[in-house]
């Protein structure tokens, strides 16, 4: 006989992961026992070794569905030992705290089974869950993950309940948010004032016709609160719009089932298995060319739909009750973080929901829902929320303890612990003072659930970043970290790449080493190191980032960049023609003499800019829309060429300017947005290429907010890989502002290591 220990790091807290081992210890015919510990799952296995080694394969093999099993490390204890029976024992802290947090999981095909039987005690009953399934993240308060430790500690279990989770051999053993009608959480549906108008299912039914009727449902959910009307209704969704001040930018819809996704929008095999795994994201979906339920209001102009699936019991039984799709926003005004408390749900929405379906489960922390899209086949996450955050990235070493702060859009916080980065869930833009104290909230957050002192904060280089002002007030020192460098890194990590990469980061604008605003670049990059060697041509802003707001201002800009005072007297072009003669002459002031109109390269600004030139948007009524006009415009089954552009190897200028001559050529002869759009996108695969073959590295990374657009993220992947090079794109990690925290972190390691 023989003693080993098996020390297991992953996602293996929360998601049923010692049941599986006791179940397959005593089909396996293996002694000891297994525990949780603040590193992960601990088994201590006696057999023989021929035993031994198939159970070690099993613990990988056949781990449940929603455990992810990151390394594995076996230490021969002593031989002989006793048979005694394989136990579960109780918890316990070690002095490194590096476990992964579960995430959030969507209800599992058991719990409906139940909820649906008429003869199961939790028939009907909205919190169901077990150990493949439920709140994990938005309830922990600490580690390791037990029930005293979450927001379920206040609900005491009958003694049903308490049978299962003392039961090994129990679908809920173990199983924290365990509970059930007669000692869980339960719902209620309140007015508008907070009074209480019904419980349980004549609740949920309740609030179910009012949404039939028109209304506005606040939900209350897993991370926080949705904002419900029937997706189906122009003037429904019109009015939650007024309501949340959310003009234009699209709303995400949930809909019943897989089948009904399917009659609405497009949706490959890639796609079904996201909307229906564990993680349960919304997916960014291809309409059915007008042919869908869907009100266009629910995402104005637009040929792509998000969508996803009930994924908590309360939401399941909802849309049974009603039957058909409806809009789930986050239940927020426009910029601020999501509501997570039915009394502040009262304060913050009471303008914009009729009704409030609340329950009182409390929720820890806010999770928003996660937003992914596939790109080749794979799923690329746009925002790391339920189901997918917190995340973890094995660093391969022990590094000392750094906290990142994240950017100032899409932000995101992480820190390092033992050997791993953990980066949190979707926070959003830190532009209120509601975003700010979610902001101070996550890391506090992180610094009690991984007992984090910072020796270090790294942060954006930017001056004048919320984030920078938070990092000043930590109390370690700082590290700033140029913003595309960290785009660079975070992708990097992901992928496990040490460098020399060449990192191409392109997105609306980051703060340069030289003081300007970057955003078309190519950077050689290490982990410790980096190297600025191409960029795109720069242009000026006038307005400054006003220009982001008014693709028109990006356009005027690149036109002066060509033609120079002319263009303001090109009005033949539309995006010209939207000013009027009094705005273009103190325009035309400020680009000649350099005031009020920043040097800028940035990738995103050349998107809105041509976007305005093609005549597709003057005025953006939310962050990247123009982008995302210019893909959409563009026929997928259409090539439609390329445009001329230069490049200068020797200063590393990737110019445009022949492409904007031949462009405005086009609008002049009124060729078609589509065939113009489809030509601009393959004019910078191509500058993607020809930079690409001239620095002459093989691994090339693509990062930064502008490859969340499909036609350029898969033509760049393409056109690399037909060249004989190696890309490397996001699929964890967000190619946006959401996975800059991860890159500020590892150049905050490195930073600090060398100065060890």
């Amino acid at each position: 006989m023989t003693t080993v220990t098996f020390r297991i790091e992953g996602v293996v807290q929360g998601v049923g992961f010692r049941p599986f081992v006791y179940r397959l210890a005593l089909r396996r015919g293996v002694a000891g026992w297994v525990r949780n510990d603040s590193a992960g799952v601990t088994v201590e296995a006696r057999a023989d070794t021929a035993t031994l080694a198939g159970f070690e394969q099993a613990l990988v093999a056949e781990a449940p569905p929603a455990a992810r099993v990151v390394s594995l490390r076996r230490e021969r204890v002593a031989a002989g030992g006793g048979r005694g029976p394989f136990a579960i024992i109780p918890s316990v802290a070690v002095d490194s705290i590096s476990a992964f947090i579960s995430p959030d999981l969507a209800v599992c095909d058991d719990c409906l089974r139940e909820m649906r039987d008429p003869a199961d005690r939790r028939f009907g009953y909205p919190f169901i869950n077990c150990t493949n399934c439920g709140p994990r993240y938005s309830i922990i308060e600490a580690l390791p993950y037990d029930r005293p430790n979450t927001t379920m500690r206040a609900f005491t279990m009958c003694d049903a309940c308490e049978a299962e989770y003392r039961d090994p051999l129990d679908r809920r053993f173990h199983a924290q948010p365990n509970a059930c009608p007669d000692c869980g959480p339960s719902v209620a549906l309140w007015s508008g004032d907070g009074d209480e108008q019904a419980g349980g299912t004549p609740a949920i039914r309740a609030a179910a016709d009012a949404l039939r009727a028109g209304g506005v449902i606040a939900m209350k959910g897993l991370g926080g609160f949705h904002l419900m009307v029937d997706a189906r209704s122009d003037a429904a969704v019109s009015l939650l719009r007024r309501r949340k001040r959310r003009e234009e930018k699209p709303l995400a819809a949930m809909v019943p089932s897989l089948e009904i996704a399917q009659r609405d929008c497009v949706v490959t095999d890639a796609e079904a298995a996201a909307l229906t795994s564990p993680w349960a994201p919304i997916a960014l979906l291809r309409r059915r060319n007008g042919r869908d339920s869907i009100s266009e209001h629910v995402a104005p102009g637009s040929p792509t739909l998000g969508v996803m699936l009930p994924y908590t019991p309360l939401h399941a039984l909802f849309m049974a009750d009603v039957g058909f799709a409806v809009v789930a926003t986050s239940g927020n005004l426009s910029e601020e973080p999501i509501c997570i408390d039915e009394r502040e749900a009262l304060s913050r929405l009471g303008d914009i929901a009729d009704v409030f379906l609340v329950h009182d489960r409390p929720i820890a922390r806010q999770v928003d829902d996660s937003v992914v899209r596939v790109f080749r086949g794979e799923t690329t996450v746009l925002r790391a929320g339920r189901g997918y955050a917190p995340f973890s990235i094995d660093l391969g070493r022990h590094v000392p303890p750094v906290l990142a702060v994240g950017p100032h859009m899409k932000n995101t916080i992480a820190v390092s612990s033992g050997d791993k980065a953990f980066v949190g869930q979707h926070i959003g833009t830190l532009d209120t003072p509601q975003a700010m104290e979610a902001y101070r909230r996550a890391h506090k957050d992180f610094a009690a659930l991984y007992a984090h002192e910072p020796v270090a904060v790294a942060c954006d280089m930017h001056p004048d970043y919320a984030s920078t002002a938070y990092a000043a007030g930590v109390g370690a020192p700082t590290i700033p970290v140029q913003h595309h460098y960290a785009h660079v890194l975070s992708c990097m990590a992901e992928h496990g790449l040490a460098g020399p990469v060449l990192g191409v980061a392109w997105d609306g604008t980051g703060y340069g080493d030289d003081g300007t605003a970057w955003g078309g670049e190519f950077l050689v990059a290490t982990g410790g190191s980096y190297e600025r060697v191409a960029h795109l041509r720069p242009f000026r802003l006038p307005g400054g980032y006003a220009a982001a707001r008014e693709p028109r201002r990006s356009a005027l800009g690149l036109l002066h960049e060509v033609y120079g005072e002319e263009a303001l007297a090109m009005t033949d072009i539309p995006s010209v023609r939207a000013f009027s003669e009094a705005e273009r002459r103190v325009l035309g002031q400020m680009l000649a003499r350099g005031v009020n109109a920043p040097v800028t390269s940035s990738a995103g600004r050349l998107f809105d800019g041509f976007a305005s030139l093609v005549g597709l948007k003057r005025r953006a009524a939310f962050e990247g829309q123009a982008a995302m006009m210019l893909e959409h415009a563009i026929d997928p089954a259409a090539p439609y060429g390329s445009y001329d552009y230069e490049y200068d190897a020797a200063p590393g200028v990737l110019d445009w300017r022949p492409m904007l001559r031949r462009a405005v050529a086009d609008v002049m002869a009124s060729v078609p947005a589509s065939e113009m759009a489809a030509r601009f996108h393959n004019t910078l695969v191509a500058m993607i290429v020809t930079a690409a073959r001239s620095v002459g590295i093989s691994d090339v990374v693509l990062t930064g907010g502008c490859f969340q657009n499909a036609r350029l993220a898969e033509g760049a992947v393409n056109a690399l890989e037909a060249a004989g090079m190696r890309p490397h794109w996001h699929r964890r990690v967000p190619p946006n502002d959401g996975g800059v925290a991860l890159g500020q972190l590892i150049a905050g390691i490195a930073r600090t290591e060398d100065h060890a």
